[in-house]
C-alpha cells in the first residue's frame, strides 16, 4: 500500500482470517468510531476471535472478531 505521499505504507497486513497466526498485524474497526483503521499485533488465535494489542497500549489486550478486518468492542477500546 502507498500513502499520498508516495511512502510505503510501513505495516504488512494480513486480511485473511483462516491463516491468522501469532505475530500477524491486523487493520481492525471500533464501531463508534466508523471505517477508521487502526493496526494491532495477533498475540492469540481462537476459533472465533482473536486477542490483539495495539503498539500504542501494549498492556492492553483486546478481544477481536476473526474476519477480515476484525471488529473491538466500543467498551473495550475505549474504556
Amino acid at each position: 500500500m502507498i500513502g499520498m505521499d508516495g511512502d510505503k505504507c510501513p505495516f504488512t497486513f494480513n486480511f485473511d482470517p483462516a491463516t491468522f497466526k501469532v505475530g500477524d498485524t491486523v487493520s481492525y474497526r471500533v464501531p463508534k468510531l466508523g471505517d477508521f483503521p487502526f493496526a494491532a499485533q495477533i498475540v492469540a488465535v481462537f476459533d472465533d476471535h482473536i486477542d490483539i494489542v495495539n503498539p500504542a497500549e501494549p498492556d492492553k489486550v483486546l478481544q477481536a472478531t476473526r474476519e477480515a478486518r476484525p471488529v473491538v468492542s466500543d467498551e473495550q477500546a475505549l474504556s
